[in-house]
């Protein structure tokens, strides 16, 4: 289980507090680069390898309920910020396209979390992830401009589809499902058994930005604060629900839960950037990242787990 003490929690509190206090630390961009890549080709080559062995019928159940899902989870966020938050129509409309689309870095956390405990998971998990950064951008720019005629949805799409953080999770999934375990196996003391420290330095910058984001937070009020620290639970619960329509294992549920519960800081900025340049980046970022991605992998996986439990206990008792 993870805890206070866990050593990838350690370092992003590191980078927290550094940022903080202004310490002279930030990682060369190109080690950051470096870092990020290999995090997202290891899931992904990890995910391709199982994903090799498992039939790929059953699937298609599991895409289409990710997919109904990630809708769900924008039209309710942007409800939120419209009724309870008073946000105008730009600004709910992008904070909601983040939440219901996912953090690549919390997935990265919880498989952590799942392998450290010993907790299997269905090897498609990586596939949901990229499944789950489609919908929400496209629904949260539908909620913003309707459907504009000046709304360059190619540009859009390859901003989605062919950025940097779904192409090299694609990629490493087709690479791990197309050559197999035994032809990975020269790769994996680089991809896979160096995958905890490679995500601990992963963690040290992120917490590194996410304490360059808090001073904008603070402009924008106590509502935002409690939409983040209060969301992602909430959103977690409704994962879980998808999670045993899915017909999930207690891992896979896990995570589908905590991607439910994350919020996105790569895909869902650069493409909402381009498509709706109204809107304040400051109150998307401040909230998914300074906020909502601490919580989740300081309390959250581990709190996701219980309910998940729970859950289980429930059906089956």
């Amino acid at each position: 289980m993870v805890s206070a003490i866990d050593p990838i929690v350690l370092f992003f509190a590191l980078g927290l507090l550094a940022g903080v206090f202004k310490a002279d630390l930030r990682l060369p961009p190109a080690i950051y680069e470096f870092v990020s890549t290999l995090l997202l080709l290891s899931i992904g080559m990890k995910g391709g390898v199982e994903l090799a062995r498992q039939p790929a019928a059953g699937l298609i159940g599991q895409i289409g309920l990710t997919l109904v899902m990630g809708v769900f989870l924008t039209l309710l966020a942007f409800a939120l910020l419209r009724g309870v938050g008073r946000l105008d129509r730009a600004n709910a409309a992008a904070v909601a396209a983040h939440y219901g689309s996912v953090s690549i870095g919390t997935f990265a956390v919880a498989v952590a979390f799942l392998t450290q405990a010993a907790i299997e998971f269905e090897p498609a998990m990586p596939l949901l992830v990229v499944v789950l950064e489609v919908p929400a951008i496209v629904v949260g720019i539908l909620l913003a401009r309707g459907l504009s005629a000046g709304t360059s949805w190619g540009e859009i799409g390859r901003e989605v589809l062919l950025g940097r953080s779904v192409m090299l999770l694609l990629g490493g999934l087709a690479i791990g499902a197309l050559a197999g375990d035994a032809s990975i196996e020269p790769l994996k003391p680089l991809f896979f058994d160096l995958f905890k420290g490679v995500l601990a330095l992963f963690l040290l910058e992120m917490g590194l930005i996410a304490a360059d984001h808090l001073e904008g937070f603070r402009r924008h009020g106590f509502f935002m604060a409690a939409f983040a620290l209060l969301i992602p639970p909430f959103f977690a619960a409704i994962g879980l629900l998808f999670a045993a329509a899915m017909g999930l294992s207690l891992g896979g549920a896990i995570l589908l839960a905590t991607l439910a519960a994350s919020a996105s800081y790569i895909a869902a900025p650069a493409a909402i950037r381009s498509a709706v340049p109204e809107a304040n980046p400051a109150l998307s970022l401040t909230a998914s990242l300074a906020l909502t991605f601490p919580f989740n992998i300081l309390l959250g996986i581990p709190l996701y787990q219980r309910m998940a439990e729970a859950l289980q206990h429930w059906l089956t008792g």
